[in-house]
């Protein structure tokens, strides 16, 4: 089979679509499938378009064995009329790439950003092939339930283009079992029309290893300090206040916050860090696979953390899952699906969202107990390659759609 995937973000950015599809990809080349994908010039999370792509409007390029058609978008961060242009450009220069690929027998449309629907769907009906729309955020629903868009026309259009897209595409598919039941029984999606896509890990990049003292050192973190490492973006949904708070009670502890990453909130939280005079945070710009790898072999725990919305309870964060890989204990402040998953795995220690107190307990409970810090990340690693390879998730997913190997 020939599945063409439409995304506006893919490699060599970094973030957890970007690498879920990394490695859905792969996985699909593994299963006898062939892969195009059509995204846009890489510029995420700088809003900047990266070197190697400036000043191009069409870039056709070869990644792993995947054909990828790049087009011109605008390039902007931030919200209001930027990032209104920054969507609405991507899904009519799409076109453009989607051109130059060649007939598949599935197209594969990422969202959000919402409006990338009606490329895929006019894609869709242009080929005369089915539409599996991806849900990965339940968008509008997340950004009225953090505040973000408030009620009015603008929101209805959205609603009014949400229930369009669902009703038109052959599949809606999703990351989240509760996003399953939110799609079923509020959304009103017929429940043959839903596929299950869970967020998996790639072992090969994310596996426990020997921390190299020197490097960390040359890396200039300190040695004499427990590194808590937060990798992964820096989001309004995440609620990094709770982050804050909980370094600024540590203050006089031994303990060295590292956040690692991009997002629409990291300039302010950062900003934050400063005028709190929190030395005990330092923040890096995103970081490879590799890289990341690397950093927990030296962190003495993984941290993920998200605010409090019942919404946000029905997401599974991709973050927890490199903590498990690298057998590290995770330190989760949220609740639902993710509070769940290693509750079940008994891979670390969940406090609520939004709860700095209770979170540094947690923090000082994995400092304080290395060897049940320890059997948290052996836990967590045994569950991780049980249950979340990315070689079986895909496999699986092939099976709900039907697809079989043989048949390419």
């Amino acid at each position: 089979m020939r599945f063409v995937i439409l995304t506006q973000y893919f490699q060599p950015e970094i973030g957890a679509a970007q690498v879920r599809l990394a490695n859905m990809t792969q996985q699909l080349l593994a299963n006898g499938h062939e892969v195009e994908v059509i995204t846009a010039m890489p510029n995420y999370p700088t809003g900047k378009i990266f070197p190697k792509y400036k000043k191009k409007s069409y870039m056709r390029e070869e990644i792993n064995g995947i054909t990828v058609h790049r087009v011109w978008m605008y390039a902007a961060t931030g919200a209001g009329i930027k990032r209104l242009l920054n969507y609405t450009s991507f899904m009519l220069t799409a076109f453009w790439g989607l051109n130059r690929s060649k007939k598949p027998d599935y197209i594969f449309v990422e969202s959000p950003p919402l409006f990338l629907g009606i490329t895929g769907y006019i894609a869709s009906k242009w080929w005369g092939v089915p539409f599996i729309f991806n849900v990965s955020d339940l968008w509008p629903d997340s950004i009225k339930a953090l505040g973000i868009q408030k009620e009015g026309i603008v929101l209805k259009i959205l609603e009014k283009l949400e229930r369009f897209l669902y009703r038109k595409a052959t599949y809606v598919n999703t990351l989240a079992k509760g996003i399953c039941d939110i799609l079923e029984q509020e959304k009103n999606v017929a429940k043959e029309k839903i596929l299950y896509l869970p967020n998996g890990v790639d072992v090969k990049a994310f596996y426990p290893m020997s921390p190299d003292l020197l490097w960390q050192k040359n890396l200039g973190l300190p040695t004499d300090r427990h590194i808590i490492l937060y990798a992964g973006t820096h989001g309004y949904a995440h609620g990094l206040e709770t982050l804050l708070e909980a370094a600024r009670l540590l203050k006089d502890e031994k303990i060295l916050f590292l956040c690692v990453g991009g997002g629409s909130e990291k300039a302010r939280i950062h900003a934050e860090a400063i005028a709190m005079r929190l030395d005990n945070m330092s923040f890096w710009q995103p970081q490879a696979p590799e890289m990341i790898n690397r950093l927990y072999s030296l962190a003495t725990a993984g941290i993920s953390t998200f605010r409090y919305s019942p919404l946000l309870e029905q997401t599974l964060p991709a973050k927890i899952l490199p903590i498990m890989a690298c057998a590290k204990p995770v330190l989760y402040s949220g609740a639902g699906e993710g509070a769940e998953l290693i509750k079940t795995a008994k891979a670390g220690i969940v406090t609520p969202p939004e709860d700095a107190p209770a979170l540094v307990e947690a923090i000082r409970t994995i400092i304080n107990n290395r060897e049940y810090a320890q059997q948290l990340g052996q836990n967590g690693q045994q569950y991780i390659e049980q249950n979340l390879q990315w070689s079986s998730i895909v496999k699986n997913w092939l099976q709900q759609l039907g697809v079989d190997k043989n048949q390419h």
